[in-house]
């Protein structure tokens, strides 16, 4: 069996098999009337179930820790999927915090499981000997629906419990109202700590997070550019279907083409993910470029798809009745969730400029600034 894939970027076979899994899944379980109960406030746990029967937060850990043992590039049709349905689970979130746990050789309990960075969006740090959690953490996704949080300082991994009465928790959502919640630590204990061996990838919990989210991104990115184009085709003015009009035309030409972009640029950054994973030598530094030209690339496509959709769609768009909000919602959310477009961008612009005149290119080609 193939399981890593050709250079060429033909999928693997586990990445086909994971692929027509999800999308059964989704395709029959994401519903409208799901989406619908959960914007009235009612959480999907019956799908969530569905996910861990299908063993879909494990994908990412190795099989002699209890996982799938699938690469990034083998379990990116999940994060695709989360966000072409709109699915409103923390799966992308426990994929990402069980990968990190299992990395550092720590048991990785049953989730859902939520994400902190210490030192971004808020002042939550770990003590010195890493027992003990003291400060706030802003817009932490899904916190109520988890019992556990990875919390990343540094190389340094805390796996902490929730539950705990050392921590207060203020409920805050994103456009999609998805929970991004508020949590104060005082002296809250840790209930395992490790190290992480992912060298010169100092913030990993921010940067996977950014990785993750650029891919589901490219999803719902898909999904708004399928329902353009389907309404386009559909919708008729004048005795013919609005999208034979050129200008719609060019408009739908750049959104497919911006989607395209971000498209290939997550491509290459879950492949940098993946030969992090393996420990291919040099791969973090590849990996910290290529996360931050993924998210600008998705982030930048979401403003301008989200324009062009509800421009094609007219004012039936912007009525809740019409599906197009799900998507449109989520792209306006997680553009700036694990840094905006304009945050990497002044990552990067900040890397080239430091490189100098004689650094730039040869940085920019090893994709190393």
């Amino acid at each position: 069996m193939n399981l890593q894939g050709a250079d060429d970027g033909t999928p693997s076979e586990l990445q086909t098999m994971i692929a027509d899994s999800v999308e059964r899944l989704f395709a029959k379980q994401v519903t409208r009337q799901l989406l619908e109960r959960f914007d009235a406030g009612h959480r999907a746990d019956s799908l969530w179930q569905m996910v861990v029967d299908n063993g879909l937060p494990g994908a990412l850990v190795a099989q002699d820790a209890g996982g799938s043992g699938a690469s990034w590039l083998d379990a990116s049709p999940v994060l695709h999927a989360i966000g072409y349905w709109q699915a409103p689970l923390p799966l992308a979130e426990t994929m990402v915090g069980a990968a990190l746990l299992a990395q550092a050789g720590m048991e990785v309990p049953e989730g859902p499981i939520t994400l902190i960075q210490a030192g971004r969006h808020g002042d939550l740090r770990l003590d010195k000997e890493g027992q003990y959690l003291e400060g706030r953490a802003i817009n932490v996704p899904w916190a109520r629906s988890c019992r556990w949080a990875v919390v990343a300082d540094g190389a340094r991994l805390a796996l902490v419990d929730l539950r705990q009465p050392d921590i207060t928790l203020a409920a805050g959502s994103n456009f999609a109202n998805e929970e991004r919640d508020t949590l104060v630590f005082t002296n809250a204990s840790s209930q395992a700590i490790g190290q992480l061996q992912l060298p010169d990838l100092h913030e990993p919990v921010w940067h996977l997070g950014a990785l993750v989210r650029a891919c589901t991104l490219v999803g719902a990115l898909e999904a708004v550019v399928d329902k353009a184009v389907l309404y386009a085709n559909e919708r008729v003015q004048f005795g013919k279907p609005i999208g034979k009009q050129q200008v719609l035309q060019q408009y739908l030409a750049q959104m497919a083409g911006a989607t395209g972009a971000a498209r290939m640029a997550v491509q290459v950054a879950l492949r940098s993910a993946s030969d992090l994973f393996l420990g291919v030598a040099g791969s973090s530094n590849t990996l910290a470029f290529d996360i931050a030209v993924a998210k600008v690339c998705a982030g930048e496509a979401a403003t301008l798809a989200a324009s062009v959709a509800h421009q094609v769609h007219g004012a039936i768009g912007f009525t809740h009745e019409h599906t197009l909000h799900f998507a449109t919602r989520r792209l306006w959310s997680w553009r700036d969730e694990f840094g905006s477009d304009a945050h990497w961008a002044k990552v990067l612009g900040q890397a080239a400029i430091a490189a100098g005149s004689e650094g730039f290119w040869i940085g920019l080609t090893d994709r190393s600034l």
